[in-house]
């Protein structure tokens, strides 16, 4: 989990809210689902435990997201998806393999890619790293760092299965993007939010608002 983890090397100059702060890098492929995206960032920006976001699309990534959501080029793609400023959101271009999420000197505390392709998948789990998102996710297996990748895809031929577990023998997550019901919801965006919400809780960033089976019975 974040709390424990080994990565938050802070330079001594910083305030203990600075070095308290998590850095994640989010990655952005092209898979469906650009909606679990938008309210990934939008959780991420308001949470304040979260100091930096990295964010990585690929060029397929931006083509799925130009269908989906209307949104399309690179300028300014954080407050567009926002619909607001974010001070904490980095764009990073996937074709600079010097960028700063390409080395393991540089603290991450966890990476999501969402949605995550099979194509993707594939290049993580064999080790191809020609791109800065596979090169991110490389650091972070190599690192021991949180890797969750939120595959999209069905149904899943066993080229797909094979990958994903070459993928969670290396040390990544396999979280697909499967949404819950049984909190009755009654849109889109809220199958979209409580997805966000238990992808976040697992790598330690637990939302106010997600929802809790039978809590109450536990009390």
């Amino acid at each position: 989990m974040l709390a424990d983890s080994p990565v938050l090397r802070w330079k001594t100059d910083m305030s203990p809210a600075q070095r308290s702060a998590r850095t994640l890098t989010v990655a952005v492929t092209g898979a469906s689902g650009s909606i679990f995206v938008k309210y990934l960032l939008d959780a991420l920006d308001r949470d304040h435990r979260v100091g930096r976001v990295n964010l990585i699309f690929s060029d397929s990534g931006l083509r799925v997201m130009a269908e989906e959501l209307g949104i399309s080029g690179r300028s300014e793609l954080a407050s567009r998806l926002l619909g607001r400023e974010s001070a904490k959101i980095e764009p990073q271009n996937n074709a600079d393999i010097g960028a700063n999420v390409a080395s393991g000197s540089y603290p991450t505390d966890a990476m999501i890619v969402l949605p995550c392709s099979m194509g993707t998948l594939a290049r993580i789990a064999n080790g191809m790293a020609d791109h800065l998102i596979e090169r991110a996710a490389d650091v972070c297996l190599k690192q021991q760092w949180p890797l969750i990748l939120c595959v999209r895809e069905t149904p899943f031929n066993r080229i797909h299965l094979r990958n994903m577990s070459l993928a969670t023998e290396a040390g990544a997550t396999i979280f697909p993007i499967i949404p819950a019901f049984y909190f009755l919801p009654s849109t889109t965006e809220a199958i979209a939010r409580e997805y966000v919400n238990r992808v976040l809780a697992h790598i330690g960033l637990p939302q106010p608002d997600a929802y809790h089976w039978k809590l109450d019975e536990a009390e």
